[in-house]
């Protein structure tokens, strides 16, 4: 069955940095687009970077982390990652690590950041 685990989220201060990691199985990694997203306290859940399949491959970010975020995968270790610089207040949040193999969404269990002023 598809499987997706994220690591890595930790409490920072602002200005500092993060690599979260997801491990993907059960599905054949090489061939999905992978995408990130998060969901702050209060918030409607929100994308934050995509990568499609084939490195290297078109590559998304949402307005809020164009510029600080990088989204990058290891296709033959079924990983993907993400790298956080200059983290805000408001990039606290679950993160979660997100596989859509039709018909069905898949997701992790997220991984929490916090980020205190």
């Amino acid at each position: 069955q598809v499987q997706l685990v994220e690591s890595g989220g930790a409490s920072v201060q602002a200005g500092g940095s993060l690599r979260l990691s997801c491990a993907a199985s059960g599905f054949s990694f090489r061939t999905y687009t992978m995408t990130w997203y998060r969901q702050g306290p209060g918030k409607e859940r929100e994308l934050v970077a995509s990568i499609a399949a084939v490195v290297p491959g078109q590559i998304m970010y949402g307005n809020s982390v164009r510029g600080r975020f990088a989204i990058s995968r290891n296709n033959a270790a079924n990983m993907v990652y993400l790298q956080m610089n200059n983290l805000q207040p408001e990039d606290t949040a679950v993160y979660y690590c997100s596989v859509r193999i039709p018909p069905q969404r898949f997701w992790g269990q997220g991984t929490q950041v916090t980020v205190s002023a």
